[in-house]
């Protein structure tokens, strides 16, 4: 588990989730509509050069565990860090969100524009096709979601967890984790997510549910020069 998790983007684009990507051997994106991330198979040398024809003019992409220049032909456009957080707690004993409802295609236009406006992290309209998205609505309107997008041998991410800021303070947020929570350690997998380092009160809240931080691990926006 601990190379899986350390380059976790490559083993996900590369293995189970190789249907939602495009690239080569050594470098390989989420497809064009999915969530606009990279991953190489070598991460101190990342192969840009093999990255390039799948990639189009104003694309931007998230990279992560690379330092150093850019290389020809690219730009890097943000740097930051962030915790890669691995579950270390018990089994949730009951499905905290039992009202959620299952997000799917007839969704995919409010869950990108809920994820617009509250920015849980790189996010695109066919992201909620990776994997398993619940959703709260007021109204008809989606106030709240999360679901999950990498996989990669017994890991499982937790992602795109965001609630509108009319609503915040409910507790939605939390209780749809433990809704997945319960779901994948059911399935036998390992849940993991990413939060940015910066982000100090969802890393607390990560830590309080029985997250325990993996590394922390440098993050860059790049985009082809």
């Amino acid at each position: 588990m601990p190379h899986l998790l350390d380059n976790i983007v490559w083993h996900a684009l590369s293995g189970a989730q190789r249907r939602f990507s495009d690239g080569t051997d050594t470098a390989r994106r989420y497809a064009a509509g999915f969530s606009p991330i990279v991953g190489f198979d070598d991460q101190a040398r990342p192969d840009f050069k093999a990255l390039r024809p799948f990639c189009e003019a104003g694309e931007h992409f998230y990279c992560d565990g690379w330092s150093g220049q850019a290389p020809p032909g690219w730009r890097i456009e943000a740097e930051t860090t962030m915790f890669k957080m691995v579950w270390d707690g018990e089994l949730p004993p009951a499905d905290e969100a039992p009202e959620a409802v299952p997000l799917g295609a007839a969704h995919a236009a409010q869950a990108l524009e809920l994820a617009t406006l509250t920015r849980p992290g790189p996010f695109g309209p066919r992201t909620i096709e990776l994997g398993e998205y619940f959703g709260i609505f007021e109204g008809g309107r989606l106030v709240a979601m999360a679901g999950e997008r990498m996989a990669a041998g017994p890991l499982r991410e937790i992602s795109g967890v965001c609630t509108h800021p009319d609503c915040q303070g409910r507790g939605w947020a939390r209780r749809l984790m433990l809704k997945l929570l319960r779901r994948q350690m059911r399935r036998g997998e390992t849940p993991f997510l990413h939060v940015m380092s910066d982000n100090h009160a969802a890393h607390g809240l990560y830590q309080r549910l029985g997250f325990k931080d993996w590394k922390e691990s440098v993050v860059r926006v790049v985009a082809p020069a």
